[in-house]
């Protein structure tokens, strides 16, 4: 029987976690999710900060840290068992960290960072939006092939680099030939969804008409007056999971804290 009656997730991509570890601290103090799923930890896992993540309570943790790039890292203030990383395009790169809640009915979460792709939307061109696709594909493929689709409760989180939607972006038009919003990659993270039928949860709280963003580039000078955003980071469930979402809070005021990333905390809870 699951020991939680609630389990709150959260996901960000941090930027550095040993640059922003004050940021991370106070965050979990005052939203106290059970979960938290960092993306771009930039650092390998012996120089992960963990004594902090402890003393804050955090003492549960899965690794899959790089030096200087990438990494991800999930913290739980409940046990996390059949820790699973996964290497995708045969690069190298720690992109992806998987856990399971054994207080929370066994729920597993997958904490992804999925290549941004650089520039140019060009596979010829640009090797690095060649690699994000290649990235997608295999997403894709793996959840094809995973097995008890009906009945695996799964949590997918992330920074997934691409804003799918007309308004995850400020302007669908001029972003249409902008890595992140383009309609190739929109239509590969589209056959990933579907390849477990992933239920969109920030979706499922905000309607297709209005604004939803998670990142403001560092590039604004006045990045909330200027609020040209985007949504790219997410939190989808398997179909087992349809309709335990009880709430959902992109944390903005995060993005303007000192030294902040360029993306929000993302926040769910859910019925266990």
């Amino acid at each position: 029987m699951p020991k939680l009656k609630t389990l709150k997730v959260a996901t960000w991509n941090i930027n550095s976690v040993r640059l922003r570890i004050e940021s991370v601290e106070k965050f979990l103090k005052e939203q106290k999710p059970d979960v938290l799923c960092l993306q771009e930890i930039k650092c390998h896992n012996d120089v992960f900060p963990e004594k902090a993540f402890k003393k804050a309570g955090y003492e549960h943790i899965a690794l899959n840290g790089q030096k200087a790039y990438h990494g991800v890292a999930t913290v739980s203030r409940v046990p996390l068992t059949n820790i699973e990383t996964r290497e995708f395009c045969n690069k190298g790169d720690a992109r992806h960290v998987a856990a399971t809640v054994p207080d929370a009915g066994d729920i597993r979460i997958h904490n992804y960072y999925v290549p941004a792709g650089g520039d140019e939307p060009d596979v010829e061109k640009n090797e690095k939006f060649a690699h994000k696709l290649d990235f997608l594909n295999e997403m894709e493929a793996w959840y094809k092939n995973h097995k008890n689709k009906k009945t695996s409760k799964m949590v997918l989180v992330g920074d997934l680099n691409i804003a799918p939607f007309e308004h995850d972006v400020w302007s669908h038009k001029q972003l249409l030939k902008v890595v992140s919003h383009t309609p190739i990659e929109v239509e590969h993270l589209e056959r990933v969804q579907k390849s477990h039928s992933w239920i969109d949860v920030m979706r499922e709280f905000v309607p297709h008409d209005e604004k939803l963003y998670s990142w403001w580039s560092y590039r604004a000078k006045d990045w909330k007056a200027a609020n040209k955003g985007r949504r790219l980071d997410h939190i989808w469930v398997t179909p087992a999971m349809k309709g335990t979402a009880k709430s959902m809070e992109v944390l903005t005021d995060a993005r303007g804290w000192e030294k902040p990333s360029d993306h929000a905390p993302v926040i769910a809870t859910f019925k266990v």
